[in-house]
């Protein structure tokens, strides 16, 4: 398979080529942004002829980021986060949600795409608790070494490590599992993981249409079964529900489309460090 990816600077991170489409701007354009061109509009688009869910997809990803955030901030005491592949700034970022349970809380935001350092560096506007890298995660020695994530995870404090809508986009040959596992062996004991997946239905075909047109048209997606994503949680402590369709972890109210595609086709959970 060509790959289509975004080309590489010295450094590993993705050089600036707005011909080139990227995950963190298509997501931008399903959240109804405005930071995305072209070619990350084709992409939407084509995905959205086969999964027209994938907006509401999109926003129930978004919700659960900010339940998960809020119950580790106010019920769980972390006050570090790592968030990892974290898009395009949005309503209600990362450290939003943790700064107002705590505001203290330290957030370092790491992606691949540099529009999200240039414009993360803007809306933070000198939050000396918050932090933007542009690194690949596909190299997690190199996302580690980082300064700002070093400052974060070298400490004894337990760190939420958050890869939301992040893994189905490193293919099977790039070792997500071993990537998971370096993540976990780097921060302390009594850290949590955050993880969610495209989910592969068995009714709903268009989940495996779907992976064909993001492997050609962005060059990553792989939708994973739910027992793939539950491997990535191998040697961690799951917190109840365990691992579930978005819309169902811990929900603030009653969930009336959970066997909607919309509410499947992505699922999650978190997992605690022993």
């Amino acid at each position: 398979m060509p790959d289509s990816r975004p080309p590489r600077n010295p450094n590993g991170s993705a050089g600036f080529d707005t011909g080139v489409p990227t995950a963190a701007r298509v997501y931008d354009v399903m959240l109804d942004g405005k930071d995305n061109y072209d070619i990350d509009r084709q992409v939407a688009h084509a995905s959205l002829e086969v999964m027209p869910e994938l907006k509401q997809i999109a926003v129930h990803n978004r919700e659960i980021l900010h339940r998960v955030v809020r119950h580790l901030a106010a019920d769980e005491g972390v006050d570090r986060f790592l968030d990892l592949g974290s898009g395009l700034p949005t309503a209600r970022n990362t450290h939003e949600v943790a700064q107002e349970a705590n505001p203290e809380a330290k957030v370092v935001y790491v992606d691949i795409d540099p529009l999200v350092a240039a414009h993360g560096e803007a809306i933070l506007g000198g939050d000396a608790n918050t932090a933007v890298v542009t690194a690949d995660i596909r190299r997690p020695a190199e996302v580690l070494t980082a300064p700002d994530v070093r400052a974060l995870v070298e400490s004894d404090r337990p760190v939420c490590v958050m890869l939301c809508g992040i893994l189905h986009h490193l293919l099977d040959e790039e070792d997500p599992r071993g990537i998971v596992a370096a993540l976990a062996d780097a921060v302390p004991s009594g850290s949590f993981f955050f993880i969610t997946n495209f989910t592969r239905l068995g009714d709903a075909p268009a989940s495996e249409e779907l992976e064909r047109v993001l492997l050609s048209q962005l060059g990553t997606g792989r939708v994973r079964t739910p027992a793939e994503l539950e491997a990535f949680f191998t040697g961690l402590d799951l917190l109840p529900p365990g691992v579930v369709p978005l819309p169902l972890w811990r929900p603030e109210g009653i969930v009336r489309d959970s066997t909607s595609v919309a509410a499947r086709f992505m699922t999650g959970g978190v997992a605690r460090k022993p």
